[in-house]
This record gives C-alpha cells, structure tokens and sequence, in this order.
C-alpha cells in the first residue's frame, strides 16, 4: 500500500529471536532490538568500559561511550548481526547494554541509534503505563469482548483529551509535564458548586484552591486555540 513507507521494528531482548530477525532481513523491515548481555559481549565490550570507568571515578558522574561491531551467537543465530554496545558506569556500577539492528551505519551511527532510536522505546511504554494506569485502561473485566472493548475506548479517548489539554492548556504551569494522574486528580477531580441559571452556568471553586492561578493560565491558553470547526 505505502511501497515508499520505511518501517522499524523496536522492542526490547524478548523479541530478540532468529526468526523475527530473519524475517525482518527478508522483507526489507528494520530492526532495533535489546540483545541480553553475556560474557562474550561484555568481553568485546571490555575496553570501552575501562574508558568508561575512568572518566566516571575522574568526574564523579556518569560516563558512557559506545562500540560498534559485528556479533554471531554459537547456535542460535543463522548469521553474523550488528550489535551496538553501550558501555556506561554509573558511581560504583557498571551499566553495560547492547542492541542489534540491520540498520547500516549509514542510516545511524551508534549513539544515535541507541540514545535516540532505541531508547525512545521506553518513553512510549511510559505513555502506555500511564493510560493503564492513570485512566483505567486496565479494567477488562466485563464478560464479553465487545464490553471490554467499549471500557478501552473510553480510556483511549479520555487519554487523548487529557494530552490534548497538556499539550495546549498546561504550557507556562506547574503541570506542563504532568502525567494523567496527576491532571486528574488536582485540576479534575475537585469539589465545586454549580448553579444553573436561565442564561448561565456558574461554577464556584473554593477560595482556598491552591492551584487557582494555573487554572486561569490554562483557560488563558486555552482560549488562544479556537475549537476546531469540521468543514462546511
């Protein structure tokens, strides 16, 4: 459908199994997996680390540098990969880490690849907790499929609304990186007291509120995004 479309596969070492990486060779898919360390890797990776160590015991903080090479396990692997190896010692712990990818050195060097590519792997699992989490998408327990799908609907959409609001509403305020929870509970879920009148809705929150600046930052902000109007 999409012949000019590049697609990359990332995930973490449980993925990271001859026949998924074979097939991704085969099909012209790109590949950026967590591989397990052993102690061959950590051999080939041995240099790097003394380099690493070094400057971490100089400076007092983290240090990490990067090999790139190409690796074949004994059995399990049907050819020869390239692996990337993340050596980093944090105060008093080694940290080592690889990848394997067959994506070219053209298409990404080794930092790159492993702090940009790879590691953003982790940033959208934090997004996915955070709908499990913080907007229920967890809660499945209904007897059929099509009742549990409904339940995943509504927290989807209600994770689209809250990163709307972020994204638009909570930019100069304390909770411009806020996650789900945190919005939810502190600018959503407070008591008020509405009064309905012929013309008007009123909403009075407590003199006491403690965030009442940010909510008038967040309706100021707001307000410099007209609603989206479909096409006439």
């Amino acid at each position: 459908r999409w012949p000019k479309t590049r697609i990359i596969i990332r995930a973490d070492s449980g993925f990271c199994r001859d026949a998924i990486m074979a097939w991704c060779e085969t099909n012209d898919v790109g590949y950026v997996l967590g591989l397990a360390r052993n102690k061959r890797l950590q051999q080939a990776l041995g240099k790097e680390m003394e380099a690493a160590r070094l400057a971490c015991e100089r400076t007092g903080e983290a240090a990490r540098c990067f090999r790139d090479f190409r690796y074949r396990t004994r059995k399990s692997w049907s050819c020869e990969r390239r692996v990337i190896g993340k050596a980093e010692y944090l105060p008093g712990k080694a940290n080592p880490r690889f990848v394997v990818t067959n994506l070219s050195p053209r298409d990404a060097d080794a930092q790159y690849l492993y702090e940009d590519l790879y590691c953003a792997r982790g940033e959208m699992e934090n997004r996915i907790k955070e709908q499990q989490l913080g907007l229920f998408a967890d809660r499945t327990s209904s007897a059929t499929l099509q009742a549990n799908q409904l339940r995943l609907y509504f927290s989807s959409f209600a994770y689209v609304l809250l990163h709307g609001l972020r994204r638009l509403g909570l930019t100069g305020t304390a909770f411009a990186k806020a996650q789900s929870t945190t919005i939810r509970l502190k600018l959503l879920k407070i008591g008020a007291r509405l009064r309905l009148t012929a013309r008007k809705v009123w909403l009075s929150f407590s003199e006491a509120y403690p965030y009442a600046s940010d909510i008038a930052q967040i309706l100021a902000n707001l307000k410099q995004h007209p609603a989206w109007s479909p096409p006439g």
